[in-house]
């Protein structure tokens, strides 16, 4: 039996289709009553932690620390307890505007960092764990996360809609690791490094002007140029670049592939 958390998000939907055996999806409508009444921890064999509130803009601290912290304490707890193995989604935002150096700018990237924090604390008490940093993340199933999707669906909605993608100015100079959805499920459930904590993005990251460009040739629309909104200022990474070196001979999907 495995629980998967955030089994009616993006990346979860995505997992839910490659899972093979009896899964107890874990949504936060639902973790109230999962929390309370669920005793069968004995016949678990796989924590797929994906679960959390992602918005990076969220300001009720509370409620972030609650479904991001507490309830990823208590799953890990539990996993320790029952010696489950755990695979869980962290962020690539705890890094900030640095290259790989800890600076989180926003209160979702703090949450992370904590559980962060905890597990490298209590390694040695799981079966195993592994925790991913999630880069940009791309790919179907976005529609739903509206301003929170990808560039990469985003501009493509935009232009299926209206012909046209915004497109803030100087977006050549902000560069993202955007990975394909496909290969985050496939990397997560089978790889076969030890129990730590792993980038998980291409490794190349890709302007947004970029994105804007072959979106807009593939969908044949055009690019329009907006300001920078004010409240992202200071709060929105310029660059991302995934550490791969854990993981060899990987052949990534690139966003050319994905569109085709």
């Amino acid at each position: 039996m495995i629980i998967l958390t955030g089994s009616n998000g993006f990346i979860g939907k995505n997992f839910l289709k490659k899972l093979k055996g009896p899964v107890i999806e874990v949504e936060k409508e639902n973790i109230h009553q999962f929390i309370k009444e669920f005793d069968k921890w004995d016949q678990v064999s796989l924590i797929l932690h994906q679960g959390a509130i992602s918005s990076t803009t969220e300001k009720d601290i509370r409620t972030l620390h609650y479904y991001n912290v507490e309830v990823s304490l208590f799953l890990f707890e539990k996993a320790i307890q029952y010696q489950i193995p755990v695979k869980y989604a962290s962020s690539a935002s705890i890094y900030g505007n640095t290259h790989g150096e800890i600076n989180p700018l926003n209160y979702y990237a703090i949450t992370k960092l904590q559980v962060d924090y905890f597990v490298n604390d209590n390694l040695e008490k799981f079966k195993s764990i592994q925790g991913f940093r999630y880069f940009n993340v791309y790919g179907d199933g976005e529609e739903h996360k509206e301003d929170q999707a990808s560039p990469v669906s985003k501009f493509t909605k935009q232009i299926c809609d209206t012909g046209k993608l915004q497109l803030f100015n100087e977006s050549d100079k902000f560069l993202r690791d955007f990975i394909c959805v496909d290969d985050i499920i496939n990397i997560v459930l089978y790889n076969q490094a030890p129990s730590g904590i792993y980038d998980l993005g291409t490794g190349t990251p890709v302007s947004f002007q970029k994105v804007a460009e072959l979106i807009a040739e593939h969908k044949e629309g055009e690019i329009e140029y907006i300001d920078f909104p004010e409240h992202l200022k200071g709060k929105y990474q310029k660059y991302t670049k995934a550490n791969m070196n854990w993981l060899d001979n990987y052949k990534f999907k690139t966003i050319q592939e994905y569109l085709n």
